[in-house]
């Protein structure tokens, strides 16, 4: 990495529910740690759970990966579907079943949205696949927008 260009601190959110799921995500680890102008910090545990969306396809399994980075959003997007790629992936449709799923869910206290991408992650407190391995890794991280901790985001939807 750059001593001069910023470097920030993204979650990442990944996922499968096609072959071997656990496989399939220790690759995506495997791929990320060697991101471009990327350090791999640390990723949580995996959670197994049911499909978001579109119910009827097989269980997930999800987990969240800390990393270091000066990649612009775009670049990081760019990066990210090309690693989804490389391991297998091919577009179905919207919420449909997937070998791999690597999603950007926050980037340090930057709020971005275009018409690929939006930062934080849309519906982010909705998800307990997202919120749990978050709140395992970084639970005092506070959402940009909402202004609450991802620990005490995670206990409102377990409360719900």
């Amino acid at each position: 990495m750059n001593k001069n260009r910023k470097s920030r601190t993204a979650y990442l959110a990944i996922g499968s529910n096609l072959g071997d799921l656990k496989e399939n995500l220790d690759n995506v680890i495997q791929e990320l740690k060697k991101l471009k102008n990327s350090k791999f910090i640390k990723s949580s545990g995996y959670l197994s759970n049911s499909a978001y969306g579109v119910e009827d396809q097989p269980d997930f399994l999800n987990g969240m990966v800390q990393i270091e980075t000066e990649l612009e959003p775009r670049e990081l997007l760019k990066q990210i579907k090309a690693i989804e790629v490389k391991l297998g992936r091919t577009e179905t449709y919207r919420w449909g079943p997937r070998l791999i799923d690597i999603d950007i869910i926050m980037m340090d206290d930057l709020v971005y949205s275009d018409e690929l991408l939006e930062i934080p992650h849309g519906d982010m407190e909705n998800r307990d696949f997202v919120l749990i391995p978050f709140a395992e890794i970084a639970p005092d991280v506070v959402h940009p927008v909402l202004g609450i901790s991802i620990a005490d985001l995670e206990n409102r939807l377990r409360n719900r």
